[in-house]
């Protein structure tokens, strides 16, 4: 069965859904070895951060099982006998590994592989704790999720000439400790701990060391009421924040609820947009400008984009999701219909951003700028919410009135239509094949099997 979704405000979505699912497909591929989802057109093999970004919310209901081949993928096993997530050179963004896991676990009702997300996770955090862990200031050394090139960092520890793409390649780039990067590391031991509870585990640890680094988090990153991009852990700047504003730490700050409830409109407000949407880190470093943008810069990454919008969703902010959905269907629109890698922030065209000292390219049919549409669609504007035990409706509507329809959506055993209508009540009533199960834990039980059909009334903008 065909999975479609329809908005009766949104008449464009339809088609930029049915385009996100086709570009997932084009890129499940194989060989020897089995199906995987590479990371688009450009990019012939996984690894593990497109991995997880690509399953987490997307992949994981629509594709599961080529979300579970690609998870397995990028793992290995070490001479001791434990599997954890491949020990590659870009190891600060190895742990969002657990969320994709974890989520894959949710969607498929599958607590033998949830089992298993939760050793790989916790061995390989232990490795990622023992090497990369600062005790001086309770944070994780590493670049930032999305900043993997030198364009994403001020000098220093860049240099104004750029030598080398990779961040790594300077010295000093290893030891900055990136909003994004210890956002993750909480969204992962949150979820650890989760998972180790519902599994009978003791989560003690995890859950004590979630929130000393989200304590940690909001001293030495929290710039106002909102963060800044790093704290420079050696070098010249050692132990200085920079106050440039990333996109992607921002908004999983809000997702994972690192930031209270009562700061997140300032810290959504807080990031950096160009006239074609997101930018990932604002304003342009000191060498780049709208003229010559820095390809990890104030630049519009969809997947990015998809974030911050979710991040809206997560704050009750309907005109936030509808405006980053909106600023999806123009990318796609500039870029002849196909989803591209990155763009212009000014002029909306395709734009693989300056690096180096020459334009990089736009990788045509990004994977993650597919999937993370897919996952706003999902998780932010229809308000999908898979746990352990089963699924929530937590939806947000366009506005009152308003319809939204995900019809054929596989989720476990099942198969699910969800129907969400704005109303003017005081609170969402959710039926299941017409029996109110509003006041449910679960809106459906991870052992459900056979087609079903959930309707929600719910007020316009709410999230319970």
């Amino acid at each position: 069965m065909t999975t479609t979704v329809g908005a009766s405000s949104l008449p464009w979505l339809a088609d930029l859904y049915a385009l996100a699912q086709e570009t997932l497909a084009r890129n499940v591929v194989g060989d020897d070895d089995g199906p995987f989802i590479r990371a688009g057109g450009g990019y012939p093999d996984p690894w593990t951060r497109d991995a997880a970004l690509n399953a987490w919310g997307a992949a994981n209901l629509l594709r599961p099982d080529d979300a579970r081949a690609t998870l397995l993928r990028v793992c290995e096993t070490l001479e001791d006998g434990r599997t954890v997530v491949a020990q590659d050179d870009q190891w600060w963004d190895q742990i969002v590994w657990v969320f994709a896991a974890v989520d894959l676990a949710h969607a498929t009702a599958d607590d033998a592989f949830l089992a298993h997300a939760l050793r790989v996770g916790t061995d390989s955090l232990a490795i990622l704790h023992r090497d990369r862990f600062r005790p001086r200031w309770g944070l994780y050394a590493g670049p930032a999720l999305m900043q993997d090139g030198i364009s994403g960092l001020p000098v220093p520890p860049a240099t104004a000439d750029e030598p080398t793409s990779f961040v790594l390649d300077y010295p000093d780039a290893r030891e900055v400790m990136a909003l994004s990067t210890n956002v993750v590391y909480v969204g992962a031991l949150r979820r650890l701990a989760a998972a180790a509870a519902h599994l009978g585990r003791d989560a003690t640890d995890l859950t004590a060391r979630a929130d000393a680094l989200t304590a940690a988090i909001d001293e030495h990153l929290r710039d106002g009421d909102t963060y800044g991009y790093l704290l420079h852990g050696a070098g010249p700047l050692a132990g200085t924040l920079d106050h440039h504003r990333e996109a992607a730490g921002l908004a999983l700050a809000v997702v994972l609820g690192v930031v209270p409830p009562e700061r997140a409109p300032a810290v959504l407000a807080s990031i950096g947009r160009g006239p074609a949407g997101v930018v990932n880190v604002a304003p342009h470093f000191d060498r780049y400008d709208d003229a010559r943008p820095g390809r990890h810069n104030a630049m519009c990454w969809p997947m990015v984009m998809g974030l911050a919008g979710l991040a809206s969703a997560a704050a009750g902010d309907r005109d936030g999701v509808v405006r980053t959905l909106d600023d999806f269907r123009a990318r796609v629109e500039s870029s002849g219909g196909r989803f591209d890698e990155v763009y212009d922030a000014v002029t909306g065209l395709p734009h693989g951003g300056w690096q180096c000292g020459y334009v990089w390219p736009s990788e045509p049919d990004q994977t993650w700028s597919a999937t993370s549409l897919l996952r706003l669609v999902h998780y932010g504007l229809v308000g999908l919410a898979p746990s352990a035990d089963g699924l929530r409706v937590a939806p947000l509507l366009p506005g009152p009135g308003e319809t939204v329809e995900l019809t054929g959506l596989p989720y476990a055993g099942a198969t699910l239509d969800v129907v969400v209508r704005g109303g003017t009540g005081e609170r969402d009533v959710v039926l299941l094949d017409g029996t109110d199960v509003t006041d449910q834990p679960v809106h459906l039980t991870a052992s459900a099997t056979g087609h079903h059909r959930l309707e929600v009334t719910a007020r316009a903008a709410s999230r319970p």
